[in-house]
């Protein structure tokens, strides 16, 4: 008998707390979106270079990925002229396309703030960068 008690006590502690789990789900959303491969020349004119980077953005909220998601064509656009406008030692290094991935991050926030007035993406990152 007194394991059974203890059973429906554990049931109801669980039941008790799902509210607060349910809340603290909602503070702690944390969702990435990754966009198609860019594949971009760079480096001015002389010798034809590639660029080709996979890019993931982090979001914090439902609202956000749906504010990426319906400005993607435009977020797109302007990322692909950023990567076209750097240098050959602007992604020469880990550090230097560290910097051109915080560059993105700004680009993509201010775009978003123009457009829905926040900055919806909390970072940005290359999981794959090449160049030839």
């Amino acid at each position: 008998m007194w394991r059974n008690l203890g059973l429906c006590l554990a049931l109801l502690t669980a039941m008790l707390s799902l509210p607060a789990q349910a809340e603290k789900t909602a503070e702690d959303y944390i969702n990435y979106i990754e966009l198609k491969p860019f594949v971009t020349n760079f480096g001015g004119p002389g010798k034809v270079r590639f660029l080709k980077a996979e890019v993931t953005i982090q979001v914090e909220d439902p609202a956000a990925h749906h504010a990426v998601n319906a400005h993607m064509a435009h977020i797109r656009n302007d990322l692909v002229f950023l990567f076209s406008a750097v240098e050959e030692d602007q992604v020469g290094s880990v550090a230097a396309q560290q910097v051109l991935a915080e560059k993105a991050l700004s680009a993509v926030q201010q775009l978003l703030k123009e457009e829905t007035g926040q900055t919806h993406v909390s970072d940005l990152f290359f999981t794959s960068f090449v160049t030839q």
